[in-house]
């Protein structure tokens, strides 16, 4: 291992550690989801009124769906017995993944989840344990738990209760390789009755899997399974009677034999136990699942340069066709939670499959596309299984499983229309969290040079720190270096990226440079020679030149200034775009609750003129979009299309502006933002662009509204605001809040890395 790779190891430690410390403890928390500000809701919470759905519940058991969240409560329960690859480190020690696999649930699928970790490796004590909790849940999830007990826990739990119950280590790699299988085997042009298939690895998820495949259609006398031991066959004694099912006649002893004319290999063990050599033993197009996590059974780099015919699956994200469980135990469980399904059965997994098999094959939105940062993305040999950040997935999965189980008799209560059904979803899933995680994803598929200016505060670096160990952005850190490494030191930020100091002997070259470009710049806006060489060691000055020179490919600057002292110098340097008359910034406003909304301008434009009004929303439609979103525009007032007041009226100008240069942009006003944001209220003004769908963008009418109304947001710690983001320059420049958080920092470089793939992007178009 090199000294940097121990270095970010070291770092990602910290981090994690540091991450998992941080206030409030734990990664889910419990919020109240009714009324509670009144002493008659807390009445009607608890005593006296709390009594009368118990009753109901008493008469009729069922109504517990009705009257408590427990259609909507899943528990993930685990002994820690085999944890991540751990191994057997505990009930205690496992819960930070149980937490995990809870915020998982609740961010895909909007799943409610208790982490339970039971302290009893005993498999029937662990049983009872879990059948006497049940009642509290809709569904539950195993996890971790070894084999051969998990066997024996799942299969007794699922004959004992009558609520959903899947073990994710098992099945969930089973549905979501099983879809890949399907799609692999159409492209390599081969049927699943006829291949021969090698499993490497023969515990919970290898037998699932297996199994899983069989019932597909792969044939029993085509499987060879192989251990640590060699090939499970007629030679082999004292096996387990999981894998006594997995006996082949076979005359091969070891993995290698057993992949001579092989069309499907599938790892469910450990890394780098397949060569080059045994893959070109197998037959023309082999499928190739390399699923042990964090190295494959292959490399994903060796086997594409052994064999071009090569189909590849691995379980890591940064190579094609990652096989995620995430594409699956959410959407599963919602789906089989919502028609309250007794259990969880083959037909369901089945459909699971089916439906995630049959998604690749769609075409794929412009929102998942951007996400990977990628010109397309197409059903073919290194797009044979859904994205994990395809949308899409809580409908076609949760759907289909729901319709399997009231097919299969076990659905309680049975969805009359699915059309209303995926909307439900859709509406429940309106929150915003996914997209700082699609734009971070995008940003490490082309990280580009930012350069954080500020770089002695705690805080930016510690952002770089981040984008540098996430892959995000090629941080440069701008300031005095003696100072930088001193603070670097006194908080244990080991970071090995370029320091620019501009006062360093070694940036001499490049203040001449930039001291010839500010002279040219501003020689007739009082700037002369020795202005040009003082300015130029500044880093207000050195930042903005060193984006014109194309030193740097993005720029972020402020946390310890005002936000127009950080401006001014950026103005002096960097130009306009063509067509843009003033400048505009944007705020993006992530509740966590509902999608994304956006506020401009929040910092620059006092008073704009109508004119300025229409260029700001004619930016923030161009920037929004950049997101993959719709942009949904509402010109504010304090009136609603009345245009009484001198502010009103302005905005009403703007509008008509809009409408007449712009008649496909969905803006109008002027309206209030309660009602912008409110479908029932748009409803009374059927004329208007928005129609019935609330707005997401908002351009307010001068700089103080907009100002103070993300500030109360900003203060109320009710959301994350990201940004501003600076609209309508030439280069990729912005200006952080004085005294942003980590994470605000993070957020805007992320932002500035995207903004400069752009611009990459269109001037190789132009070419």
């Amino acid at each position: 291992m090199s000294n940097n790779t121990t270095r970010d190891s070291k770092n990602f430690n910290k981090a994690a550690l540091e991450y998992h410390r941080m206030e409030p403890k734990g990664k889910i928390e419990v919020v109240p989801s009714k009324p509670h500000s009144s002493a008659r809701d807390l009445s009607l919470a608890y005593s006296p009124g709390v009594a009368i759905p118990c009753l109901e519940i008493e008469k009729n058991p069922s109504a517990i769906y009705e009257y408590t969240g427990k259609g909507n409560l899943v528990a993930v329960i685990s002994n820690g017995t085999a944890v991540l690859g751990l191994g057997d480190i505990g009930a205690e020690a496992s819960k930070p993944v149980m937490e995990g696999k809870g915020l998982l649930f609740k961010i895909f699928a909007d799943i409610n989840v208790f982490d339970i970790e039971i302290n009893e490796k005993d498999p029937d004590k662990f049983i009872e344990i879990v059948k006497g909790i049940a009642p509290t849940f809709g569904g539950i999830n195993l996890e971790d738990i070894k084999a051969p007990e998990a066997f024996y826990i799942e299969q007794r739990l699922k004959d004992e209760l009558d609520i959903p119950l899947m073990h994710d280590d098992q099945h969930g790699t089973a549905i979501i390789s099983a879809a890949a299988l399907l799609n692999a085997l159409e492209i390599a042009g081969k049927s699943i009755g006829q291949v021969k298939m090698v499993v490497n690895g023969a515990g919970a998820a290898a037998v699932a899997c297996t199994k899983l495949y069989l019932a597909m259609g792969l044939r029993r006398e085509n499987v060879v399974m192989c251990d640590s031991k060699g090939v499970i066959s007629t030679s082999r004694t004292n096996l387990t009677p999981e894998k006594v099912e997995f006996i082949a006649d076979t005359t091969a002893t070891t993995l290698e034999e057993a992949l001579v004319g092989a069309d499907v290999f599938v790892g469910l063990s450990k890394g780098d136990v397949m060569s080059a050599s045994m893959l070109l033993s197998m037959n023309e197009n082999p499928i190739v699942f390399g699923l042990a996590n964090p190295d494959p059974e292959i490399d994903y780099n060796l086997a594409m340069n052994t064999r071009n015919d090569v189909l590849m699956a691995t379980g890591r994200s940064d190579f094609p066709n990652q096989v995620n469980n995430v594409l699956g135990f959410p959407y599963i469980f919602r789906g089989a939670l919502d028609v309250q399904a007794s259990c969880i059965n083959e037909e369901m997994k089945l459909a699971a499959v089916y439906a995630i098999a049959d998604l690749a094959k769609e075409s794929v939105p412009e929102a998942v596309i951007l996400a990977y940062n990628l010109k397309s993305l197409n059903f073919g040999r290194d797009y044979f299984i859904p994205k994990p950040f395809d949308n899409r997935l809580i409908t076609k999965v949760s759907a289909a499983v729901a319709r399997a189980a009231m097919e299969s008799g076990v659905a309680r209560r049975p969805i009359e229309n699915f059309k209303e059904y995926e909307n439900t979803l859709l509406d429940r899933m309106g929150r915003d969290e996914r997209l700082i995680r699609m734009m971070q994803n995008r940003a490490r598929s082309n990280p580009k040079r930012i350069t954080l200016g500020n770089a002695e505060e705690y805080n930016v670096l510690k952002a770089a720190q981040i984008l540098h160990e996430e892959g995000i952005a090629k941080p440069i850190l701008l300031g005095e270096k003696k100072y930088i490494l001193e603070q670097m030191e006194k908080f244990g930020i080991e970071l090995n990226v370029p320091i620019v100091d501009p006062n360093a002997d070694d940036q001499e070259e490049n203040r001449k440079k930039y001291r010839d470009t500010l002279w040219r710049l501003r020689q007739r806006k009082g700037m002369n020679e020795y202005k040009a060489k003082r300015f130029v060691r500044q880093r207000d000055y050195f930042g903005p030149l060193m984006l014109k020179h194309g030193d740097t490919d993005a720029l972020v600057v402020g946390f310890s200034k005002n936000y127009s002292a950080n401006l001014r110098p950026i103005l002096e340097v960097i130009d306009k775009e063509a067509g843009v008359d003033k400048i505009a910034s944007m705020m993006m406003i992530l509740s966590g609750k509902n999608k994304p909304l956006f506020f401009a301008d929040t910092s620059i434009n006092k008073n704009p003129t109508s004119d300025d009004l229409v260029n700001i929303a004619k930016m923030a439609e161009i920037t929004v979009r950049s997101f993959a979103i719709e942009p949904r525009i509402a010109m504010l007032g304090y009136e609603n299309f009345s245009a009484i007041s001198e502010t009103s009226k302005k905005v009403a100008k703007a509008v008509q502006i809009l409408h007449e240069k712009f008649p496909k942009m969905i803006v109008d006003g002027e309206i209030q933002p309660d009602f912008a944001m409110n479908a029932d209220h748009l409803a009374d003004y059927p004329f208007s662009k928005l129609g019935g769908v609330p707005a997401n963008t908002f351009v307010f009418p001068n700089l103080e509204s907009a100002n103070l109304s993300y500030k109360i947001i900003r203060g109320m710690n009710s959301a994350q605001v990201v940004g501003p983001i600076l609209m309508g320059l030439k280069h990729p420049v912005h200006v952080v809040q004085m005294r942003s958080s980590v994470d605000e920092i993070v957020n805007l470089a992320t932002i500035a890395v995207l903004d400069a793939q752009r611009r990459e992007e269109l001037k190789e178009n132009s070419k």
